[in-house]
């Protein structure tokens, strides 16, 4: 009976993880990362651990579900793209059908969660999410335009007004602010990544800005955008009467973020960069440096 129970085992582990990994789990943990410390900074301090778990788990079932109707919907170059041709969709290992299906269950799921367990605000705010990166970013944007990216970074945002909504019940500056923060990051953090993967989105007849502009001009975009995000930064400092410890980070790794935006630009000028993923990881180094620091700045006073 093993010898039989055994296959049957395998592809149900095989299905399980196939549709763990339609959910993109490492972009789940990159929105994840910005969600607690908004909540740290909403309570001022350390929320009820149950809150933080459901706000969590919500938002991982909103993320995924977002993420799984990109999948179905991009189906068809996700199997050009060397980067995501091991996709579930991409491969068989699920069908459209299957995906479609699972998408829809946990983002409902995600809505419903949120609406009975935390509050209603938060519930409306993850489904906008999903709703503006499934049809206005997926379906509108990312075909058809070079700044595609930089509205898409809007469904990214929108972790920091969830939790911060999952504490206060409302949305406040502050929150918006968090949101402009992680709005003005993405391009800097993913052009990069449509430089290094430029002639697979060219095969698959995506205009991300450097399929469609020279490398100078992509760099000149991340050197605006950087120091745009940079100021964004700063401004979190009045706006929510951070600390020393926030303020010192913020200064600093952001000087050290704009230095090597820069750094890439000057490259782009003369020749075509030989490393932009080094800018992309550093971003989301920057990024969880910056959030890290944002969640202790509240719990400790000088």
């Amino acid at each position: 009976m093993s010898v039989s129970v055994a296959p049957v085992r395998a592809r149900f582990f095989s299905k399980l993880r196939a549709y763990f990994l339609l959910t993109k789990p490492r972009v789940i943990e990159l929105l994840l990362i910005a969600t607690v410390p908004t909540m740290i900074l909403a309570q001022r301090g350390l929320p009820d651990l149950w809150l933080i778990a459901a706000t969590l788990f919500g938002g991982a079932l909103s993320a995924g579900s977002a993420n799984a109707f990109n999948c179905y919907i991009d189906a068809d170059i996700d199997k050009i793209m060397g980067r995501t041709k091991n996709r579930p969709l991409a491969t068989g290992e699920l069908t459209k059908r299957e995906a479609f299906i699972f998408a829809w269950a946990i983002g409902i799921l995600s809505f419903v969660w949120f609406a009975l367990v935390i509050n209603l605000l938060s519930a409306l705010l993850s489904l906008a999410a999903i709703l503006f990166y499934v049809f206005v970013y997926t379906l509108g944007l990312k075909r058809r335009t070079p700044q595609n990216i930089v509205w898409g970074g809007a469904a990214g945002a929108m972790p920091a007004l969830i939790g911060w909504a999952a504490v206060t019940n409302e949305v406040s500056l502050t929150a918006w602010v968090l949101f402009l923060i992680i709005f003005l990051w993405t391009p800097p953090h993913y052009w990069p990544l449509s430089m290094r993967y430029l002639e697979e989105y060219k095969a698959a007849n995506v205009p991300m800005l450097p399929v469609v502009a020279k490398n100078e001009t992509v760099g000149r975009q991340i050197i605006l955008y950087s120091w745009a995000y940079l100021a964004s930064t700063l401004l979190l400092i009045p706006v929510a009467s951070m600390g020393l410890i926030y303020s010192v980070v913020a200064v600093v790794a952001g000087i050290w973020f704009t230095w090597e935006s820069h750094r890439l630009y000057n490259e782009a000028k003369v020749r075509v960069p030989e490393n932009p993923m080094r800018l992309f990881h550093g971003s989301i180094t920057h990024l969880t440096v910056l959030f890290l620091a944002i969640a202790i700045d509240p719990l400790i006073t000088f």
